[in-house]
């Protein structure tokens, strides 16, 4: 996967469905992009509820994203649940050439 600082390629622009989401692994993190309106957005695939690996699954309403499983709605902008509560890590996009980079900023493990 060709990186560019801490931009990872992810796809095509042309691979992403509109409000369908699409799940990518970059070295241990698990994300969730998506494609609504010509916009593209990209955040943390884990649920906060249960720890569950389905948001890519989730369903669309309106720039927000529905977990599949227990019915969590999460802003797609700043990752947010609707209460304002933390909800999901939102990770920086850009396009080069119609292709969908992420910003994936290692974790250090402080042990």
């Amino acid at each position: 996967m060709p990186v560019t600082s801490n931009y990872f390629k992810l796809c095509h622009i042309s691979e992403l469905k509109e409000k369908t989401g699409k799940r990518f692994f970059i070295n241990d993190t698990d994300i969730a992009v998506f494609k609504i309106d010509g916009r593209i957005y990209a955040v943390s695939n884990i649920c906060p509820h249960q720890k569950s690996a389905l948001i890519y699954e989730g369903t669309i309403e309106g720039c927000n994203v529905v977990c599949p499983l227990h019915g969590w709605e999460f802003n797609l902008e700043n990752g947010k649940k609707n209460n304002g509560g933390n909800g999901l890590k939102t990770y920086k996009i850009k396009i080069e050439n119609d292709y969908v980079f992420a910003e994936v900023i290692p974790q250090e493990l402080k042990w």
